[in-house]
């Protein structure tokens, strides 16, 4: 049996997920009749301090929606270079909306760069360039590691973006992650932005969906976008079922998830050949990079070190150029950190030995 460490995305459902979904009472939610998805919107609206919310199949298409209901085509959204929604969501907006996407550097700690961005706002002044729409910002932030951002920098992003008439969207797939790192509510951490996507498959442990929240008009504009693209499921309350439990059940334990993460981190530190920041190291996801002495590991070298750990039943992902990304959910515990730490060094130990 393997330690997966891919991803957040391979947690199971809880026992009191299958049940309350086995149990759900359904209807045709493109009626907005189901009466479980309806609870779980609610219950997402108010969680996050906005006024309404929308149930989706997956984060990149409540991420597409958001972009596709913001901006108009032909209207442009900043968007950080190490973003989830530049890299991995095969350019939503550009290839559905034909917003173009401006790209701004990101921070390592995520953050956007404020310069760039006041720069990267464009009007209708200028016939030239297409006028910007929409700033997208990511709390916590995958690529970066995990990094979080906080009040104060969100506001900040919100308040230029705003002076522009420009809106803001948060890819918060994992905004709870976020908030449990800074141990504020999650309602605080987004109060400034104009919508949020948020995952329940990821580190809350649902099988399936994610929840775009925003003002009122604005989850009833996405509504005509998610039909657009085949998002309304018809009778998804035992998807939604899960999701509740979820919210009610699955956030606080996140922080259980954080400490683990650590421990990896401050152990992996310990084995030779890798490289690591653990203090920097604050939600569920770590990066390292491997290294022969100054020199870092080739391609090949990297994909040798990830079929040793396979074979010590350890199993990590890859992200970026030279960095390996582990990530801490439900299921691992502190046994299971131990365990993999010790399969990792094996693996080091055959390509290097000491």
């Amino acid at each position: 049996m393997y330690i997966d460490l891919r991803s957040d995305t391979v947690t199971q459902p809880t026992a009191a997920m299958r049940e309350a979904m086995y149990q759900a009472e359904v209807g045709d939610d493109v009626y907005s009749e189901d009466p479980t998805i309806n609870r779980l919107q609610e219950l997402a609206a108010t969680i996050t301090g906005k006024e309404a919310a929308l149930f989706v199949p997956s984060g990149t298409m409540g991420n597409a929606i958001a972009l596709l209901t913001h901006a108009g085509r032909g209207q442009a959204v900043i968007v950080g270079d190490q973003s989830h929604i530049y890299r991995y969501e095969a350019g939503g907006a550009s290839t559905l909306g034909g917003s173009p996407m401006y790209t701004v550097p990101t921070h390592p700690d995520g953050m956007l760069d404020l310069d760039a961005v006041t720069h990267g706002i464009a009007d209708e002044s200028d016939e030239h360039t297409a006028a910007t729409a929409l700033i997208c910002i990511e709390n916590s932030h995958n690529r970066c590691g995990g990094t979080v951002i906080g009040v104060e920098q969100i506001e900040a992003i919100s308040a230029l973006a705003h002076t522009h008439g420009v809106a803001v969207h948060m890819d918060g797939a994992r905004i709870f992650n976020a908030a449990t790192a800074l141990n504020i509510p999650v309602s605080t951490l987004v109060s400034s932005v104009d919508s949020l996507m948020f995952c329940l498959s990821k580190g809350l442990s649902a099988p399936v969906g994610s929840l775009l929240v925003g003002e009122t008009a604005f989850i009833r504009r996405a509504r005509r976008v998610r039909k657009v693209l085949g998002g309304g499921m018809r009778q998804a309350g035992v998807l939604a079922a899960a999701g509740i439990v979820a919210l009610e059940q699955m956030v606080e334990r996140l922080a259980e998830d954080h400490e683990n993460c650590e421990r990896l981190a401050y152990g992996l530190a310990d084995i030779p050949h890798i490289q690591i920041q653990p203090d920097q190291v604050v939600t569920n996801i770590l990066l390292f990079s491997l290294h022969h002495g100054e020199q870092p590991f080739s391609d090949s070298e990297i994909a040798l070190f990830l079929n040793k750990a396979r074979e010590q039943g350890i199993l990590l992902g890859r992200m970026g150029e030279r960095n390996i990304r582990a990530v801490t959910h439900a299921g691992i515990e502190a046994a299971h950190i131990d365990q993999a730490l010790i399969g990792i060094r094996q693996a080091i130990q055959e390509i290097y030995p000491s």
